[in-house]
């Protein structure tokens, strides 16, 4: 590691890395189109399915620190961090497609307890793989300006997974390709699995971490140590609300995130109700279509200017810059959905981009460099694990609070699922939530962040000292 330091990390590293971040995207993204087909294949009832979305991710939230210490204390000649990576990868890749191997002739009560069961292991094992991988990417450089270069380049090839995506929805649809829907995400979870455990395992097998006989202070994790474990990791995150640039990149996160989501599906339901008058058909393959130029935008054209600004101008400043930018995307909805020119719709997608591309390079970027803060504050050993996972459980919060607050939006607007066509007032109004919602937020994020003082000449001065008390990691 230590010639990673001041060389930046080479290309092999940033692949592998990257293919373990398309995999961190490619798993929820796949999960949520597979999940609506619950009530339209499987013949689940909505409430059931609900449940099914929901508790899972309970489970999430409690795993997610947990895994965060044990990788940022476990002692092994391969590492803290790949071993995890390697098995969570092919393991969370198995159970992903089992959880879908469902047959809709067994019945709601059989399904909702396989399909509970499978899920709640599969979301323990892409924890054991995604919160390492966070944290190996906060310990691969401790060069500022690579930081960013680093996840700017794992953000762009994971936007691969949000091409891909969006095309679920029309390969499992189509009868020409399955007999049904449920074949369809029975085979097409399949193909995912393999792809994921494929890629997943790769950040393990390339990327080096720091060793850990340069870790000090690590906690013995044993049965019999469980409870002062619990309790140290209690007294970490604690420590971790102390600091302040830490809490400003998870509000400012939270905000950013949970505006876009909560309008994330509104664009769908104005493509088809507002300009194609309630056809899906009309509406064609236009959504998915949208999402994926959004992420063409974001791979290759928000990122590198954002690691640009970031290395230009510092990240605080790139992230008001990108925020702002993402703000007038929004309101040029307004004119983009237009129904006399369909193609309008592409127009603000460059701007909005700005909003997640921008938010993932810099705040991943920015996190590495509090890391360093923690460790001159609170010494060894070094929590990019757990800090990882508290920074991506504010993420989940944001996600899983979204979806709450969209479904309240869309029930004051008005909007009907059932109705082929919506009220002209209901779809102005969803019109202007889908636009002042996230633009609020964003302003919010922007203020939050005014006052981060962790700077690029703070971050030299931290790592100075850090490197004058421990020498080169």
């Amino acid at each position: 590691m230590s010639n990673q330091t001041n060389q930046g990390v080479p290309t092999i590293e940033k692949l592998a890395f990257g293919a373990g971040h398309l995999v961190n995207n490619l798993f929820p993204g796949a999960l949520g189109v597979f999940s609506f087909f619950l009530l339209t294949g499987f013949g689940i009832d909505p409430v059931y399915a609900g449940m099914l979305s929901a508790i899972p991710r309970f489970f999430d939230a409690l795993s997610d620190p947990i895994m965060g210490f044990v990788s940022d204390n476990t002692k092994s000649k391969w590492g803290r961090r790949r071993p995890y990576i390697f098995a969570g990868a092919i393991l969370a890749g198995i159970f992903f497609f089992i959880q879908w191997q469902m047959d809709e002739a067994n019945g709601t009560v059989f399904n909702f307890w396989y399909f509970l069961i499978m899920s709640i292991i599969f979301i323990l094992f892409n924890t054991m793989f995604s919160t390492p991988l966070i944290g190996l990417g906060y310990e691969m450089t401790s060069d500022y300006k690579e930081r960013t270069r680093l996840m700017g380049f794992s953000q762009t090839v994971s936007q691969l997974a949000w091409m891909i995506v969006p095309w679920f929805w029309v390969l499992v649809a189509d009868p020409n390709l399955f007999s049904s829907q449920a074949e369809g995400v029975r085979v097409l979870s399949i193909i995912v699995g393999i792809a994921c455990a494929v890629l997943g395992i790769l950040p393990a097998i390339f990327c080096k971490e720091v060793a850990a006989a340069h870790i000090e202070n690590q906690a013995e994790l044993t049965w019999k140590n469980t409870f002062n474990n619990l309790t140290k990791l209690f007294k970490d995150v604690k420590n971790m609300t102390k600091n302040v640039p830490f809490m400003r990149l998870c509000g400012a996160t939270f905000l950013v995130f949970n505006g876009f989501q909560m309008v994330a599906s509104f664009s769908i339901f104005i493509i088809v109700f507002y300009m194609y008058n309630g056809s899906y058909e009309a509406a064609g393959t236009l959504p998915a279509w949208f999402s994926t130029i959004s992420a063409l935008a974001t791979a290759f054209l928000v990122i590198p200017i954002v690691t640009f600004l970031a290395n230009k101008y510092g990240k605080r400043n790139a992230f008001v810059i990108s925020t702002a930018i993402s703000i007038v995307g929004y309101l040029l909805k307004w004119w983009g959905f237009n129904p006399t020119n369909p193609w309008m719709i592409f127009m603000p997608v460059p701007f909005i981009a700005f909003g997640l591309g921008g938010l993932f390079t810099l705040m991943m970027s920015m996190t590495a460099d509090v890391c360093d803060l923690d460790e001159l504050e609170n010494g060894m050993p070094r929590k990019e694990g757990t800090f990882g996972a508290i920074y991506w459980w504010m993420v989940k919060l944001g996600q899983a609070l979204a979806l709450f607050l969209g479904g309240i939006v869309l029930k004051v607007v008005g909007f009907d699922q059932n109705a082929a066509v919506q009220a002209a007032e209901t779809m102005t109004l969803l019109r202007m939530c889908d636009i002042a919602l996230p633009a609020i937020t964003a302003a919010l994020a922007i203020w939050v962040m005014w006052n981060y003082d962790l700077s690029e000449e703070r971050a030299h001065e931290i790592k100075a000292e850090l490197v004058r008390r421990r020498g080169e990691l």
